[in-house]
């Protein structure tokens, strides 16, 4: 089965990270991809996301459709990024996405199922 990972987080404190420390952080990230990709577990599609100052939201409107700037809604978290796993079962998948090496702070990693 297939399952969406989503990293959730307070996006200042990921880009308030000095330079060695974020470096750091995505040299452990591109290891861990690495490794569940190789064993097979990780699907291509997954991304890192820009900051949600440069989003756009589309909302159904009484002429049309409204964009406005940013999210819709005013949140401290917000999805950072997203990746794919395939995997036997939910257990798996939770276990596999519970070793995210980023893991720190306010960052959450949701896990969910992908309708197939």
């Amino acid at each position: 089965m297939r399952y969406a990972v989503l990293i959730c987080g307070v996006e200042d404190e990921w880009t308030e990270l000095n330079s060695a420390t974020a470096g750091q952080a995505m040299t452990e990230i591109s290891a861990w991809v690495r490794k569940w990709r190789e064993a097979g577990k990780m699907l291509s599609g997954g991304e890192e996301l820009d900051s949600v100052a440069k989003a756009k939201t589309i909302r159904p409107g009484p002429d049309g459709p409204v964009v406005t700037d940013g999210p819709y809604l005013e949140l401290k978290e917000v999805v950072g990024g997203f990746l794919v796993l395939e995997t036997d079962d939910l257990d798996e998948a939770v276990a596999i996405a519970a070793t995210w090496p980023a893991l720190t702070g306010s960052t959450s990693v949701e896990v969910r199922p992908v309708i197939e």
